[in-house]
């Protein structure tokens, strides 16, 4: 049983890479649900959403979205004069109506994408880290905006001058959240954003003592590939919480978790075991290489591997 933490594009990648190398009845990702929003009449959940597309094998060629979509309903609002600043294909929306259609029917986060999950016959499990809403607020200029905003509006172009996690008090991990935790052969912190993607996830209360407590191996990919990331706003955001550029600020981030890192670099004082590796994934091969390498690190090190650095 293999459990990874993801947000965004890279750790769907690396969820779609340990898919091929585990099978579905292994595999529960755990998703950052803090960029949540409710717009169109609809709850949307982009990164559980991504996800699932990705394991799917329906993402679209973008990045996100789901491939072949159509946008009618997009060209009929802004033929209405309707702000349009948050595309949702038609397929796309349709998957949100099913997740709100279950939520307002009272049923839990969890239950409500599972069966956003089942529709795009996804068998392996992707779970919200917390049934409870919690939403990333970005200050900026002066302001505070909503994450979606920030980022799509902003095109998060402005200095960031502070990040709130509303609703974060009152959330707890589910108890399939921390099932697989606990049940997990392995443990791995996809290569996102350690501050807004992973960062929410970790923040849940008793979140982090439940990566703590389990027996399994916890391990990070880091999201740099050459000394940069491949797509989305990490270095801004980790500049903001001080975090160092690279493997070390990943290794900073998540510090009091790790057994091991996953990266392409070599760190002078590392301070926990690192696997050094190509870890670029832009096709199905290199995915599966990855997932491949991290597990048997991971296998590695739940037998007690000594030594401080493995190479692959």
């Amino acid at each position: 049983m293999i459990a990874v933490l993801a947000g965004g594009t890279g750790g769907a990648k690396l969820a779609r890479g340990m898919l091929d190398v585990v099978g579905a009845a292994e595999l529960t990702v755990i998703a950052n649900t803090a960029d949540d929003v409710e717009i169109y009449g609809v709850h949307v959940s982009p990164d559980p959403d991504l996800i699932t597309y990705w394991l799917a094998d329906r993402i679209d060629s973008r990045g996100f979205g789901i491939a072949g979509d159509t946008w009618h309903l997009m060209d009929a609002l802004e033929d209405a004069g309707h702000p349009t600043w948050f595309r949702l294909g038609d397929r796309d929306l349709a998957m949100c109506l099913i997740r709100t259609e279950h939520l307002r029917a009272g049923a839990r986060l969890t239950d409500a994408h599972g069966h956003v999950v089942r529709a795009m016959r996804v068998d392996a499990r992707v779970l919200p880290m917390s049934d409870e809403p919690v939403r990333t607020e970005v200050r900026a200029e002066g302001r505070s905006r909503p994450f979606q905003e920030f980022m799509i509006v902003d095109r998060a172009a402005a200095r960031i001058e502070g990040l709130e996690l509303r609703g974060i008090d009152q959330a707890r991990p589910t108890p399939e959240v921390l099932e697989a935790i606990a049940g997990a052969e392995a443990i791995v912190i996809g290569p996102s954003n350690p501050v807004i993607s992973i960062g929410p996830i970790l923040a849940v209360p008793g979140m982090r003592d439940a990566l703590r407590a389990a027996a399994a191996p916890v391990v990070a990919v880091s999201p740099f590939v050459g000394g940069r990331t491949v797509k989305g706003p990490t270095e801004p955001f980790m500049a903001f919480a001080g975090l160092e550029r690279g493997a070390t600020g990943i290794v900073a981030a998540y510090e009091g978790l790790l057994d091991g890192l996953v990266c392409d670099e070599r760190l002078a004082d590392p301070g926990l075991p690192v696997c050094v590796a190509d870890t670029l994934m832009d096709d199905p091969a290199s995915r599966r290489s990855v997932a491949e390498t991290t597990l048997s690190f991971a296998a590695g090190l739940a037998r007690g591997r000594p030594e401080t650095e493995a190479r692959h």
